[in-house]
């Protein structure tokens, strides 16, 4: 009993954490609004480009326009949470700064510390986002607008791989944080992160239009298990068994990229130096 409450009392700052940091987040309201419109246009015009492809041949694409425009959209709506371009720069200025001497006086793991805060600020940013695109996407006509779930199944298993793959996303973010420790600036590693993240994931083309060969080698990637497998299940790309492999594999990713977080954390903060007085 007693190691359950320790267990309880110790994550429980680490949520009012979480919830400070999301609340601050929501305050960005301008900013939510400079990205909602944003958003809306880069949609658009990724619905414009894929109609004239599919206009000139709609048999050699693997995916109908309908889930194709269901696919962009949901891509939008949860940009903040799948986008690994959005690294913040307090947490590269702690490391790079000196301020980790700070952060390390705190009662708290640096990494779960940091893992809530990337949580906190990406829903934030979400939550603020998501509904005004989702609700505009919703009323335009097929097959540019977005379509509900092509069953039940499809909709809860959505809900569930959004979360473990937002998960990946931060837990990916955070091996960017730590391998910061290593160099002397952050600007290559990111650079360097964001390209291959951004093609692999699906997020510059959806990965069903990719190769084959050399598609089945890049879904069982750690990149694969983040935006791509909650927006083909939603537009019934994903379906049957294969959904449970798809969100098996990313909790195994998942698992695999936290543990060489905390064990990536554990080597640096060993070896870090703090210089300046």
């Amino acid at each position: 009993m007693g190691q359950e409450l320790n267990g309880i009392f110790r994550y429980q700052k680490y949520i009012s954490f979480f919830r400070i940091r999301f609340v601050a987040g929501l305050q960005y309201k301008a900013a939510a609004l400079a990205g909602i419109v944003t958003q809306f246009v880069w949609g658009a015009l990724e619905l414009l480009m894929f109609r004239a492809f599919y206009e000139a041949y709609p048999a050699a694409f693997p995916m109908t326009r309908e889930a194709l425009s269901s696919y962009i959209w949901l891509q939008q709506a949860l940009l903040a949470l799948f986008m690994t371009w959005f690294l913040e720069n307090d947490i590269f200025n702690t490391i790079t700064e000196g301020g980790i001497a700070y952060e390390l006086c705190r009662p708290a793991d640096l990494y779960d510390m940091w893992f809530f805060r990337s949580m906190a600020n990406r829903l934030s940013k979400a939550v603020l986002r998501s509904f005004p695109i989702l609700i505009f996407a919703s009323f335009l006509p097929m097959p540019y607008g977005m379509r509900l779930p092509v069953n039940l199944t499809a909709g809860f298993w959505f809900f569930i791989t959004v979360i473990l793959g937002f998960l990946v996303v931060v837990a990916f973010c955070m091996l960017v944080y730590i391998a910061t420790f290593f160099t002397f600036s952050p600007v290559g590693v990111r650079m360097v992160a964001i390209s291959v993240v951004e093609f692999f994931s699906g997020a510059v083309i959806p990965l069903p239009f990719l190769p084959d060969g050399f598609r089945q080698f890049v879904e069982i990637l750690p990149f694969a298990s983040m935006q791509n497998v909650p927006l083909r299940i939603y537009s019934g790309d994903i379906n049957g068994l294969e959904i449970y492999a798809r969100a098996g594999l990313q909790l195994f990713w998942l698992i695999v990229l936290v543990g060489l977080g905390k064990w990536l954390t554990a080597v640096a903060l060993k070896r870090v130096v703090v210089q300046g007085g």
